[in-house]
């Protein structure tokens, strides 16, 4: 038998369906300081305390974004994130861990994390981080999902990359980085705009990390596809 689920629902006289978030987070402390406050910005808010459990209800598939903490019991935020994406779930995930390190955010991301928050946070911080993934999730109605640029196709709806007839594997924030480019081809992009619709404004990071992104998207497609334009930005264009 499952345990049950801890609901924090705002009231029944909201205008429209409150956005649903899933926090697993096995600081119950944290998870239901967490809860209330974001209830208090008119979320729906459920809280799991287990990663096998949480990995259960996000696979239900009515949440809009999950907070997952990385280090839980019966299953850890890393398997978790890797078994939603493997299973075809796009639901926006922003992780949370006591960890820190380059490496870690790597593995984080790399699994299908959307963001990565380092604890202590400030909770301001996190509310920003999280109207900014539902934000980002909710762009693009009505707009073609497929973009082509040579013999670039990116598929938005599908999120798959396809140079030439081979298909081309990127991470999350891969294809968050590209999409940007390739919505605006032929149009530089800026790296704080970069920064600001893929990490969001509250980013505290190095803002070099756009680089290093680009410099791996140049190796995974093509070195001349995407042109540093100095001083102003980033520019996808075609190859002569």
């Amino acid at each position: 038998m499952r345990p049950p689920v801890t609901h924090h629902h705002p009231g029944r006289d909201a205008s429209r369906r409150p956005f649903r978030l899933l926090i697993v987070e096995d600081e119950k402390r944290l998870a239901l300081s967490l809860a209330k406050g974001l209830t208090a910005e008119g979320y729906a808010v459920d809280v799991v305390h287990d990663g096998s459990e949480g990995l259960y209800r996000a696979s239900e598939g009515s949440y809009d974004l999950v907070i997952l903490d990385i280090m839980l019991p019966g299953m850890n935020g890393y398997r978790v994130c890797a078994a939603l994406r493997a299973a075809g779930h796009e639901v926006p995930i922003l992780m949370l861990t006591a960890k820190d390190g380059e490496y870690d955010e790597a593995e984080g991301l790399d699994t299908g994390a959307d963001d990565y928050l380092t604890k202590p946070f400030s909770y301001v911080v996190l509310v920003a981080r999280v109207k900014a993934l539902l934000r980002r999730g909710g762009q693009g109605a009505g707009a073609s999902p497929v973009h082509v640029h040579g013999d670039l196709k990116v598929d938005t709806a599908a999120r798959r990359v396809f140079l030439g007839e081979a298909e081309v594997t990127l991470t999350t924030k891969e294809f968050a980085v590209l999409e940007q480019l390739v919505t605006r081809a032929g149009e530089v992009v800026s790296k704080a705009g970069i920064l600001e619709h893929v990490w969001d404004f509250a980013y505290e990071g190095d803002p070099n990390i756009v680089e290093v992104y680009i410099s791996t998207l140049r190796r995974k497609l093509r070195p001349g596809l995407i042109r540093t334009v100095r001083g102003a930005g980033y520019r996808l264009e075609k190859e002569r």
